[in-house]
C-alpha cells in the first residue's frame, strides 16, 4: 500500500476549478473529478483541511466594475466561498467521506462557526473540513486564509492545486517558451513576483516553514503523489 509522506495537509482550492472547463457557475463533472482526487488522499489517512475560493460566483476585485466599495464586495466574495463549500462537501459525503464545513462568518442553521479546537479534534476524528468564509475580514484573499488555517491546524504542507503543472516564470497558456521550476525557495517566488498565491500568504507560509506544493488539480493522480512522493509539479521551500 502507498505511503503518506504527511499525516496533516491544507488543500486550497480555487472557486473556479468547481467550474472546470464549463462556461457556468459550477460544473458538476469538475466537483466530482475534484472530490475523487480528494477521496484518493483520504483513503490513505490523511488528515485534510480545504479552503475554497469563490471567484466563479464574484470576486471582491470585481467591485469597480460594479460600481461599489471594496468592503461589499469582498463580503460578497466570502458567501460564494460558503456556497461553493457546502456544494464540494455534499459531494464529498455521496462519496463516503466524513466532512464538516466550518465558517468565518455566522451562519446560523446552515453552517457553524470556526472554531479552532472543534477544527483540531475534526481532523483528529478523520473529518475532512472545508474552511469558508475565508478570514471573516475583506481585503484578505483565500490565498491568505489558506496560509493562516494551514498554519492554525498545524499542517505540514499547503497543496496549491491549479489548472497547470507547477510554477513557471511566465503564464503557459500564453507563453510556449515559459520555464517550469522544479523547486523554488519563498524568497524567489516573492522577488520574482510569480503570483502563485499573494505576497501575504507566502510570507506566511515561509514564517510558519509550511511547504507549499502546487501542482495540476486535473491531472489524475497528481494530489496522490504530492502527498505520497512529495514530486510532481513545483514544491516552495525555505532552500
Amino acid at each position: 500500500m502507498t505511503k503518506p509522506s504527511y499525516k496533516r495537509v491544507l488543500l486550497k482550492l480555487s472557486g473556479e476549478s468547481l467550474k472546470g472547463e464549463t462556461p457556468g457557475v459550477i460544473d458538476h463533472v469538475a466537483c466530482n473529478q475534484i472530490a475523487n482526487a480528494i477521496c484518493e488522499v483520504y483513503a490513505l489517512g490523511i488528515e485534510i483541511g480545504v479552503v475554497i475560493g469563490g471567484g466563479n460566483i464574484f470576486r471582491g476585485n470585481m467591485a469597480e466594475q460594479f460600481g461599489f466599495a471594496r468592503t461589499p464586495a469582498d463580503h460578497v466574495g466570502m458567501l460564494a466561498t460558503t456556497i461553493n463549500g457546502l456544494i464540494l462537501g455534499q459531494v464529498l459525503s455521496t462519496k463516503g467521506c466524513k466532512t464538516r464545513v466550518m465558517s468565518a462568518l455566522n451562519f446560523d442553521g446552515i453552517v457553524e462557526p470556526y472554531n479552532w479546537n472543534h477544527a483540531l479534534h475534526s481532523l483528529d476524528k478523520g473529518h475532512i473540513v472545508i474552511f469558508v468564509g475565508g478570514t471573516g475580514n475583506p481585503y484578505f484573499t483565500t490565498d491568505t486564509t489558506a496560509a493562516m488555517r494551514a498554519s492554525e491546524i498545524e499542517a505540514e504542507v499547503l497543496l496549491k492545486a491549479t489548472k497547470v503543472d507547477g510554477i513557471y516564470d511566465m503564464d503557459p497558456m500564453e507563453h510556449k517558451e515559459a520555464v517550469k521550476s522544479d523547486h523554488l525557495t519563498y524568497g524567489e517566488v516573492l522577488t520574482k513576483d510569480l503570483h502563485v498565491m499573494d505576497g501575504a500568504a507566502i510570507a506566511l507560509c515561509r514564517e510558519s516553514d509550511i511547504p507549499i506544493h502546487v501542482f495540476n488539480l486535473f491531472e489524475k493522480g497528481a494530489m496522490l503523489k504530492a502527498v505520497t512522493d512529495r514530486k510532481g509539479g513545483t514544491l516552495v521551500t525555505k532552500g
